[in-house]
């Protein structure tokens, strides 16, 4: 194996939920149509995640968006990672949100066939790891058409 020179990492993740926070961008992308979360804090006890949409979900879509997630971690999902060179990246592999002073070499997080993209923190080996998805509550701003949600993983870890 070679050894890839990446960037230094400043967190300490727990597994469980920053991998869940991957199968919530990708989930969110999917329902709604809208990208990444712009503002996330993902913790051991509780985390939140905030979204750009077009309008506030309903309650039908809220217990979607938990129903959703809690196939996804059901379902042991692999999770993998590649490396690749930053010029050479897949498509659709967005690297807008990494730091000017990215390596050249990128590791790229792999959640089965649901998501991919770059990041270097620390996930669970498959999504039955998680534990469960347990959706906290909903904010709603107007004004920004942000959507957060606040949630927690119930986890074995």
């Amino acid at each position: 194996m070679e050894d890839y020179i990446l960037n230094e990492h400043n967190k300490e993740e727990f597994p469980p939920a920053h991998t869940a926070e991957h199968l919530l961008n990708q989930t969110m992308i999917r329902f709604f149509g809208c990208g990444r979360s712009h503002n996330a804090h993902i913790e051991r006890k509780k985390s939140k995640m905030s979204f750009y949409l077009d309008h506030k979900p309903d309650r039908k879509e809220e217990k979607a968006i938990e129903q959703r997630m809690n196939e996804l971690i059901e379902a042991d999902l692999p999770v993998t990672f590649e490396f690749c060179n930053r010029h050479e990246l897949p498509e659709g592999i967005a690297i807008d949100r990494l730091p000017d002073e990215a390596s050249e070499t990128i590791r790229l997080v792999r959640i089965g066939d649901y998501d991919v993209c770059p990041c270097i923190g620390r996930h669970v080996r498959s999504t039955a790891q998680i534990g469960r998805f347990e959706l906290l509550g909903t904010n709603w701003d107007e004004h920004e058409h942000s959507f957060r949600v606040r949630f927690k993983i119930i986890s074995g870890q």
